[in-house]
């Protein structure tokens, strides 16, 4: 038996009913992973707060989702591959770029190319990339702001990736379409 609960609002700790609710205002609905989330109001807090002050950065929609991809796969959190797939198709991402995320390859698009391969650097070298990767990363258009916008996405990343290994959500009926499996 799990050790964490998939909580409502109702269920939730009462640190936890705030971002919870902001979060079903936003989305719609109260994923499983944030229900598990919520057995800790600090980390649900974090989450909402840190997804949203992503969601309003200068990466687009597609930019965003192939971050999050990007990343799902290099920490091999199935629940977030799904998710993010989901989240992809819904921001209309061409299927070839999603079905290279999700094969862990770059996309064939140079600007989406560039994207995955610096958020892929940036989540395996635990952030520390080199000179030369900044330079392929900005000649492909983006801008040392946008970097940073990386360093969002791969906190928010690391929040749902680290609480998926942590604690097994199970995947949301709406998810199961994209379900994924880690490469061995």
């Amino acid at each position: 038996m799990s050790k964490f609960t998939v909580h409502t609002i109702e269920s939730a700790p009462e640190g936890s009913k705030p971002a919870m609710q902001k979060l079903k205002d936003g989305v719609g609905l109260i994923p499983n992973l944030a229900a598990v989330m919520a057995n800790a109001p600090a980390l649900i807090e974090a989450f909402v707060a840190v997804r949203a002050a992503y969601q309003s950065s200068s990466l687009s929609a597609i930019e965003r989702e192939v971050v999050s991809i990007t990343n799902a796969v290099a920490n091999n959190c199935v629940y977030c591959v799904a998710a993010h797939s989901t989240f992809a198709q819904m921001v209309n991402t061409p299927p070839d770029v999603l079905a290279a995320l999700r094969a862990g390859k770059s996309p064939t698009d140079p600007r989406l190319k560039a994207l995955s391969d610096f958020s892929r650097n940036m989540t395996t070298a635990r952030g520390q990339i080199g000179e030369a990767d900044l330079e392929m990363f900005l000649a492909a258009g983006f801008t040392a702001a946008q970097a940073l916008e990386v360093i969002v996405g791969g906190a928010v990343s690391l929040l749902a990736n680290y609480t998926h290994h942590l604690a097994h959500a199970p995947l949301d009926e709406f998810l199961q379409s994209q379900a994924w499996k880690a490469s061995a």
